[in-house]
């Protein structure tokens, strides 16, 4: 059965996402954590923090395609220096990345509503300690909301 992505959809995902305490949701799109492509849309609000990362496996790259809403990207050099940010707009001039294995990365939403599909390399894997960002707060820390709005003032206008 095809699945077709309409605005009730979004919308639903978009709600959840608000709803939630991380400010995000999550639609699979692959019937398992095992399969070996991982599809998925993500709904994220602003003021989700989603920790620096990188993923070591080779072949783990990365792609996301902004749908609805607006998404600020880091990618950092690995003392955690920015050393590049996008902003991502849905129609905009740049809608995506695709980032290759180990590269140290981050998102903010920009934009309540945000909508993202993502597209990685299965199965599903937890990341593990050398994938987190030494240089970061965890998530739920202290020093996330100070951290966080650093993040997003590179995208201040």
């Amino acid at each position: 059965m095809p699945a077709f992505f309409d605005r009730d959809l979004l919308d639903a995902l978009s709600t959840a996402a608000a709803g939630s305490p991380r400010l995000r949701s999550h639609r699979n799109l692959h019937a398992s954590m095992d399969e070996p492509v991982q599809r998925l849309l993500i709904g994220i609000e602003p003021g989700s923090y989603v920790m620096p990362h990188r993923h070591l496996t080779p072949g783990y790259d990365e792609t996301l395609l902004i749908l609805r809403g607006s998404v600020g990207v880091l990618v950092f050099d690995d003392a955690g220096h920015v050393e590049h940010c996008v902003r991502l707009d849905a129609g905009g001039s740049t809608t995506g990345y695709h980032l290759p294995c180990n590269t140290w990365h981050s998102i903010c939403a920009l934009q309540a509503g945000t909508i993202c599909f993502e597209v990685k390399l299965g199965p599903y894997r937890p990341l593990v300690d050398a994938e987190r960002a030494t240089w970061a707060p965890t998530e739920g820390s202290e020093g996330v909301t100070s951290y966080l709005a650093g993040l997003q003032a590179h995208f201040a206008a």
